[in-house]
């Protein structure tokens, strides 16, 4: 049995297969509608959603099977009820668990005792499904992955980067990191150390030198969930410099622009950029579905 909770566990052909089954099913979904049929996708929820929700849900159905949505905001889950019981408990009626969680360490404690395959959809550390998606909409973009450069920009420590730094690093992509040089907006010293020994990984402070000879321009939201709102005055003062705008954006008139959103218009990044022909952010949203379904099959 074989989870999904970190890219750091899977190989580059891993990862390659993964993408590949993706665009099977997506260029002929009706040899795959019935695959699922009669198994059960349980999606735990910690935090709210709309992509991840709506993505794995379609994707469960459009492979013949069932999923149950789980709110831990009305459940004794962690509460009332170890996270060992409740893990024990829920793999006795499904057959896949995909959780959205806050902290890591729950992800591989539900995987520990879970007798099926958990999905990491997202905590503290990592978006393994988001990656994975973006690595699909790159790869129909530019018929290829290794070689390619991927620009991120901004606050850099947060799951999204992660992901990508061991994403990149896997597939033979290079990344740069554009962000303050400060402890809080850097990405995790130790993915960053492990990702360097994979792959091409580099920290560049300067905007327009970051994105010069960039395939892609990713950036994220600054106020990641944990973020108060009465911190962003100051934060948006220091990420200023790495907004994506029309200014920036027109450095490199080759380099395609991603967000996995939701997206903060006007701070992360201008309307002029995510609505110009050159953003790929819907493609992105719609490739999570695709990957997602290739993650079931591969996992069952």
């Amino acid at each position: 049995m074989k989870h999904l909770l970190s890219l750091r566990d899977y190989s580059e052909k891993e990862i390659l297969d993964l993408i590949s089954l993706a665009e099977q099913i997506k260029k002929n979904p009706k040899k795959f509608k019935n695959e699922l049929q009669n198994k059960t996708l349980l999606m735990i929820f910690a935090k709210p959603s709309l992509r991840t929700h709506l993505s794995f849900d379609l994707a469960v159905y459009h492979l013949g099977g069932h999923a149950i949505y789980y709110d831990l905001s009305h459940s004794p889950l962690g509460k009332k009820e170890s996270l060992k019981d409740g893990a024990k408990v829920m793999s006795r009626y499904v057959n896949l668990i995909m959780a959205r969680l806050y902290e890591h360490t729950e992800m591989l404690e539900l995987a520990k005792y879970s007798s099926v395959p958990v999905i990491n959809g997202l905590d503290n550390e990592e978006h393994p499904c988001q990656a994975l998606g973006d690595l699909l909409t790159i790869k129909e973009k530019f018929k290829k992955l290794k070689g390619l450069t991927l620009t991120y920009l901004g606050d850099a420590n947060n799951n999204v980067t992660h992901s990508l730094m061991y994403a990149c690093s896997k597939v033979g992509m290079n990344m740069i990191i554009s962000c303050p040089n400060k402890k809080e907006f850097m990405p995790n010293a130790q993915i960053l150390k492990e990702a360097k020994r994979k792959g091409k990984i580099e920290v560049v402070f300067d905007p327009k030198k970051a994105v010069k000879n960039a395939d892609v321009i990713y950036t994220d939201t600054w106020q990641s969930y944990h973020i108060k709102d009465s911190e962003m005055k100051s934060r948006a003062k220091i990420l200023g410099q790495y907004q994506v705008n029309n200014k920036l954006f027109s450095i490199n008139k080759k380099m395609l622009f991603m967000h996995c959103l939701p997206a903060k218009r006007g701070m992360e990044v201008t309307d002029d950029v995510i609505d110009s022909k050159r953003s790929i952010v819907y493609d992105q949203a719609e490739n999570r579905m695709w990957i997602q379904m290739a993650i079931l099959l591969k996992l069952i």
